[in-house]
C-alpha cells in the first residue's frame, strides 16, 4: 500500500490509486486488517478527490457568472454615460 500523503498526489494519480484500492478490495485476496487500512486510504483518497472537484466547480461557477455579467454590457454603459 503507497503511503504518500494524498495532498502531495495529483488529481491523476490520486484517481489511479483510488482505482488500484478499490480493485484490491475487490479480490477478495486481503487479510482482514489489510482491507480494513486499503478501505480507510480508500475513503480518504475518495474524500480528496471529491473536495477538489468542488473546488474546481466553484471556480468554474464563478468564471461562469464573470463571463455572463460582462456579456450584459447595456448595464454597463448605460451608468457610464
Amino acid at each position: 500500500m503507497v503511503t504518500t500523503d494524498i495532498k502531495e498526489l495529483s488529481f491523476r494519480q490520486a484517481m489511479s490509486e483510488l482505482d488500484s484500492v478499490v480493485e484490491a478490495l475487490e479480490s477478495n485476496n486481503l487479510e482482514l486488517e489489510d482491507s480494513l487500512k486499503m478501505y480507510e486510504r480508500g475513503i480518504a483518497l475518495l474524500s480528496e478527490l471529491k473536495g477538489r472537484l468542488n473546488t474546481a466547480q466553484q471556480k468554474v461557477d464563478v468564471l461562469m457568472g464573470e463571463l455572463e455579467a460582462s456579456t450584459d454590457d447595456t448595464t454597463t454603459d448605460t451608468t457610464l454615460s
